[in-house]
C-alpha cells in the first residue's frame, strides 16, 4: 500500500506543472518594459510597429557595440550573436502576428506599409555588419545570415499581405458603395410610391365625398 501511494503521488507531481510553468512566461528576449509594450499594442498595425521598433533596437545595440574598442577578455562574438538571436525571435513574432491577423482578416495596412518602409533599412544594417567583419565575425556568422533570410521572408510576407488587403478592402468599399446606391434607389422608389398613393387617395376623396351627417 505504501508503494502504491508513493507511485500515485509521483504521478500527481508529474501531472501538475510547477506554478512558474503554469503561468504565462515572458519571452527571455524581451525586457519587462518591452513585454508591456507588446501586450498593450492590441491594434494589428500598432503591434507590427512595436515589433519593428524592438527589432531595430537590437541592430542599434550591435552597431554601438561594434563602434567601440572590444575587450578581448569579453565574449564579444557571443554578445553580438545573442542580440542577433533576439532579432530573429522578434522577426518570428512579427511574421506570426502578420499571419494571424491576415487569417483573421483584420485591417493592418498601416502597419504593413510601415514594415515595407523601414524594412530596407534593417536589411541594410544587417548587410553592413556582414560587409565590415570584425575579429569575432565567425562567432555570429550563421545568426547574421539567418537574420537576413528571416527578415527578408517577413518583408515578402508583408508585401503579399498588403497587396491582398488593399485588394480585399477595395472590393469591400465598392460593395459598400453599391449597397448605399441600392438603398438610395429604394428610398427614392418608396417616396415615389407614397406620393402616387397620396394622389390616388385625394382623387378618390374628390370623386366620393363623404356623406353629410344626417343629424346636421
Amino acid at each position: 500500500m505504501r508503494l502504491q501511494a508513493t507511485l500515485i503521488l509521483a504521478l500527481l507531481m508529474l501531472a501538475t506543472p510547477p506554478a512558474t510553468m503554469a503561468q504565462s512566461q515572458k519571452p527571455d528576449y524581451l525586457s519587462d518594459e518591452e513585454e508591456e509594450k507588446v501586450r498593450d499594442a492590441q491594434d494589428p498595425s500598432d503591434r507590427i510597429e512595436v515589433y519593428l521598433t524592438l527589432a531595430q533596437s537590437r541592430l542599434d545595440r550591435i552597431a554601438e557595440f561594434r563602434s567601440k574598442p572590444m575587450d578581448p577578455q569579453y565574449d564579444n562574438g557571443g554578445y553580438i550573436d545573442h542580440l542577433l538571436d533576439q532579432y530573429i525571435s522578434l522577426t518570428d513574432d512579427l511574421k506570426n502576428w502578420i499571419q494571424d491577423q491576415y487569417d483573421s482578416r483584420n485591417d493592418m495596412r498601416k502597419g504593413l506599409r510601415k514594415a515595407l518602409e523601414v524594412g530596407p533599412k534593417q536589411l541594410e544594417d544587417l548587410r553592413r555588419i556582414q560587409a565590415s567583419p570584425d575579429p569575432y565575425a565567425a562567432d555570429y556568422a550563421k545568426s547574421l545570415r539567418d537574420a537576413q533570410d528571416d527578415f527578408t521572408d517577413a518583408l515578402d510576407g508583408a508585401t503579399k499581405a498588403l497587396g491582398d488587403q488593399v485588394k480585399a478592402l477595395g472590393e469591400l468599399k465598392a460593395d459598400e458603395k453599391a449597397d448605399a446606391k441600392s438603398e438610395k434607389e429604394r428610398t427614392k422608389e418608396e417616396k415615389k410610391r407614397s406620393k402616387e398613393e397620396e394622389k390616388l387617395r385625394k382623387k378618390e376623396r374628390k370623386q366620393n365625398p363623404p356623406d353629410e351627417d344626417e343629424d346636421q
